[in-house]
């Protein structure tokens, strides 16, 4: 469909995952769904929970898959073709181990960088020719071995970095709607600097 987007955050079904640093993706979309006072329906179909505005130009998807990490690409892959939205319109949120914590990243293409969401993601599209928000969740104490980490929930003293981190991939994510991937990743890639990250002037 002309110039509709998609924006999918990538994390893990269940409430033992709800609100893990892997899945930092479900939290940014959850973050724009409210912004955008649109409410999650889920679709058997596409094994996703879906939500819908008109509010910011042809109109925005946003999806979160229920087929667990690895296999995110088989509701992706579904949800773009039905609504025949190219890949360079489906920008895909996910946490970044290699990216300190209070950071964020958007790129129009890339590698996997090993995360598996994005692997099934690029195997399913058979491409990389599609956006990516990393969202840095830093690693503990550098160590290589992360599973526990990123499936454990944010701490108490992440809190305050961590709603000004959703507030602002949640901006970045709307100006990539509205104003397009250059202006987006200009404006807003780096590390939060402070509480000032409001609703960005768009």
């Amino acid at each position: 469909m002309d110039d509709l987007h998609i924006i999918v955050g990538l994390g893990n079904p269940g409430a033992e995952y709800a609100k893990t640093r892997h899945n930092a993706g479900f939290l940014v979309v959850d973050r724009l769904a409210g912004l955008w006072k649109v409410d999650w329906k889920l679709e058997r179909k596409f094994d996703a929970f879906i939500a819908r505005t008109a509010e910011v130009k042809a109109g925005v998807l946003l999806c979160k898959p229920q087929t667990f990490m690895n296999a995110s690409g088989e509701s992706v892959k579904p949800v773009a073709a039905f609504y025949q939205v190219a890949a360079n319109r489906c920008l895909v949120v996910v946490d970044d181990a290699d990216l300190p914590f209070g950071q964020i990243r958007m790129r129009p293409v890339g590698s996997s960088g090993g995360h598996h969401g994005l692997e099934s993601i690029e195997s399913h599209l058979g491409t990389r020719e599609f956006p990516r928000l990393r969202v840095g969740i830093g690693r503990q104490n550098g160590e290589r071995e992360i599973t526990g980490y990123v499936l454990g929930k944010f701490s108490k003293a992440e809190a305050e970095t961590l709603e000004q981190v959703l507030a602002r991939a949640a901006n970045q994510a709307e100006c990539w709607v509205r104003e397009g991937i250059q202006k987006a990743m200009n404006q807003f890639n780096g590390a939060v600097t402070g509480p000032d990250n409001e609703r960005s002037k768009q």
